[in-house]
């Protein structure tokens, strides 16, 4: 297993991708979701992870320790497996991801920064950039991204693969949330 890297104190956690079970008596939004998850066949549920983080290995183990109880117990899962992914595993993983874009109403320059940002930043690190932009508004997206990749432009490739592999695990919870609450046949 490998050790799990600090997260920043100023990394934002979407509130809806706490690993905090309801408060007592408070209803489970994402119980019927989460039921009719536990109940697909193996190869749609792993089908399903795959497009929450692309590494096979991470949505097979994310399949086989089906049922989770409740979704704390999923985030954990999900976690414990995102930190568990062998480099093979990240960059299969990294290798689905498409890269932060914008609308296609944003400014063209908003679009050539953007595109000169993504390609600098893959000739640096050969992957693509990931961010999780859950704690911003889409108005707030592409200074995020263009912000995010002037920051981490300056990590060295050890740490970069640090930032990135945990992005990759925040992406995964809230593709998870999403994939939960939105329920059956959604």
């Amino acid at each position: 297993m490998q050790p799990r890297p600090p997260v920043p104190a100023d990394a934002p956690v979407p509130a809806e991708a706490s690993a905090a079970p309801p408060a007592e008596g408070a209803p489970a939004d994402h119980a019927v979701g989460l039921a009719h998850f536990n109940s697909l066949p193996f190869a749609a549920a792993e089908a399903a992870f795959l497009e929450c983080c692309g590494s096979l290995r991470w949505a097979h183990r994310m399949a086989a320790h089906r049922p989770y109880p409740d979704l704390g117990a999923l985030l954990a899962a999900s976690d414990e497996a995102g930190y568990d992914l062998a480099a093979d595993d990240i960059a299969e993983a990294l290798a689905a991801e498409p890269a932060p874009c914008l609308h296609h109403d944003a400014p063209r320059a908003a679009h050539l920064a953007l595109r000169a940002a993504h390609a600098a930043y893959e000739s640096r690190f050969g992957h693509t950039f990931v961010i999780c932009l859950d704690a911003y508004t889409p108005a707030q997206h592409v200074d995020q991204v263009l912000a995010g990749i002037r920051v981490r432009m300056e990590h060295e490739v050890d740490e970069e693969r640090a930032v990135t592999a945990e992005e990759l695990r925040r992406l995964a919870r809230s593709r998870i949330v999403e994939l939960i609450t939105a329920g059956p046949g959604q």
